[in-house]
């Protein structure tokens, strides 16, 4: 028996996604900022078709990956989510078990190697950038072993897979508490919170996208520019933010190659698990 209905899942997952994409965070899209390739109306609409197909999936964390990634593709032609999709998916069916945290390891466990094939072909639709090659479990072939077994293989350079290694100690630990930290700590402004969680990934988990373009290097410079706006008082202190502002024109400064994608992607299933579990509204 699921433990949340259809209707309160696809609210929570369009608006964990919503709110994160109207926030103007650091390098990314949202409203008053786009890409060349990519626009706020773009992941309005995946957010949407997001929520609908998670919601009603009900073959299994790899199918509700694969048929979430082939609408998005289908009906937007870009790759706008496929890092939420990843994420939300396995936390949702745990939030149908019960309390997320006392489930999400045996729904991961539970993922077979025919999951891991849905995974991968949900990847190769949504087509991500940099994914490079590895010599074991290359995501253009078939995989062979389930998938926590392959996301241990990548955990130490991609913060999706090592959410499935460790069984989201990182989202459900360090997210949650942050996202309760910057609610508390602004809560006149929803965005303002979300932009501070969104600093707060980048200052402490070097970003796995702009790892994957631009080595981890740079990767680790963002890090560091990201913290060092925090420990200035950002966004209290009156000169944070003119601080802000030349850190978002230097992270577009080279298109979208230092898009900080895998923090936003991480801030909003931080929000899907605060919304779920009632500690934000």
């Amino acid at each position: 028996m699921p433990h949340h209905n259809i209707e309160q899942i696809t609210r929570w997952i369009e608006t964990a996604c919503l709110w994160e994409v109207a926030a103007p965070k650091a390098g990314n899209v949202h409203p008053q900022a786009s890409f060349s390739d990519l626009t706020h109306n773009d992941f309005v609409r995946s957010a949407r078709i997001t929520a609908f197909m998670l919601a009603r999936s009900h073959r299994g964390v790899g199918r509700a990956i694969l048929d979430t990634s082939k609408a998005v593709r289908l009906q937007v032609g870009k790759n706008t989510n496929l890092g939420i999709i990843l994420l939300l998916a396995p936390l949702l069916t745990a939030a149908q078990e019960g309390p997320i945290e006392a489930s999400i390891s045996d729904v991961i466990d539970r993922m077979t190697v025919e999951d891991s094939k849905q995974v991968y072909e949900a990847i190769r639709t949504a087509r991500p950038g940099g994914m490079g090659e590895v010599a074991n479990q290359d995501v253009s072939q078939e995989p062979t072993a389930p998938i926590r077994e392959i996301m241990q293989l990548a955990a130490d350079r991609d913060l999706i897979a090592r959410q499935y290694a460790n069984s989201f100690a990182d989202v459900l630990g360090f997210g949650s508490e942050r996202l309760q930290q910057w609610w508390t700590r602004c809560p006149e402004s929803r965005e303002t919170a979300i932009i501070g969680l969104h600093l707060d990934w980048m200052a402490n988990y070097p970003d796995s996208l702009i790892e994957r373009k631009c080595g981890r290097a740079t990767a680790e410079e963002v890090s560091r520019k990201a913290s060092a706006l925090l420990e200035a008082g950002w966004p209290e202190a009156p000169e944070s933010a003119e601080a802000f502002t030349e850190f978002d024109t230097w992270l577009r400064s080279d298109g979208n190659r230092l898009n900080p994608g895998t923090s936003a992607d991480l801030v909003a299933a931080c929000l899907f698990v605060g919304l779920c579990e009632d500690t934000i509204r």
